[in-house]
């Protein structure tokens, strides 16, 4: 057989891999539970509120797995998994490494300098893989919620700076933003204003925009001072609206009518 006859041409859609962190109270599980006959799968609580299929709140990183488990091999009609949070997960996850190398906490094994977190990228592999295993096998959409973090970032080229993150550490993030077809940072807009404070001081306040307590928007692409990036064709900005989401990603809107969202 020649090999040039299995290249494959043009796009190969297949259901998205997300990741949206943001500050609690963002909105980030309410905007999940709009997507496609969603299951989720609790790693801390939160969901009393919301009005979706639900997993009975995980307590450690086997029931997490158990629960994946019968996504990808019992009959259903669920067509995205959610994961609700990676940042309830993490702990879960250095609690198995902790056990299984006799200590009480991650910094301690191997004898620390961070080993404890590298051994957990086998943890966080086993996690990715059978994510993979459900969204190529029972063709789901995967959300992934974690909150949101503050990275500092030792640039050899510029000053040290920090920038917004899941909340997780930074191999574990690493692996997870890498599978994923996007991450999106979860935002609510607002302005800083300067406020008198007494005595000739100023002390700046954040001030919401927009009416209920502040427009929420997804960025959608990052920079140095945000992690987000997306494989579609998304603007760096759209509001946090699950369906105007997926109205890019399967080509019903372009960045061009952005504008008039």
């Amino acid at each position: 057989m020649n090999l040039l006859d299995s290249v494959i041409h043009g796009k190969t859609p297949k259901a998205p891999k997300l990741v949206i962190y943001g500050y609690e109270g963002t909105g980030k599980s309410t905007w999940a539970s709009h997507a496609p006959n969603p299951i989720f799968v609790q790693t801390e609580d939160g969901l009393n509120q919301i009005e979706t299929n639900k997993f009975p709140l995980a307590h450690n990183f086997a029931e997490v797995m158990n629960y994946l488990c019968a996504v990808r091999d019992e009959p259903h009609e669920f067509q995205t998994l959610v994961v609700d949070s990676l940042s309830g997960l993490e702990p879960m996850i250095w609690e198995e490494v902790c056990k299984a190398y006799g200590v009480k906490t991650i910094e301690k094994v191997e004898g620390g300098y961070g080993k404890g977190y590298v051994i957990a990228l086998n943890w966080w592999t086993q996690f990715r893989d059978l994510l993979t295993q459900i969204n190529e096998k029972r063709n789901m959409m995967i959300i992934l919620i974690a909150h949101v973090g503050v990275q500092t970032v030792k640039d050899p080229e510029t000053a040290t700076y920090d920038r917004t993150a899941p909340r997780l550490h930074r191999l574990a993030e690493g692996l997870i933003t890498q599978w994923s077809d996007a991450v999106f940072q979860a935002k609510q807009k607002f302005r800083v204003q300067k406020a008198a404070e007494g005595f000739g001081a100023e002390r700046n306040i954040a001030t919401a925009i927009g009416s209920e307590g502040g427009e929420r928007v997804l960025r959608t692409i990052g920079n140095a001072a945000v992690i987000a990036k997306n494989r579609y064709d998304i603007p760096e900005e759209i509001p946090l609206d699950f369906n105007i989401l997926m109205n890019y990603i399967t080509g019903n809107i372009n960045s061009t009518e952005a504008k008039n969202v």
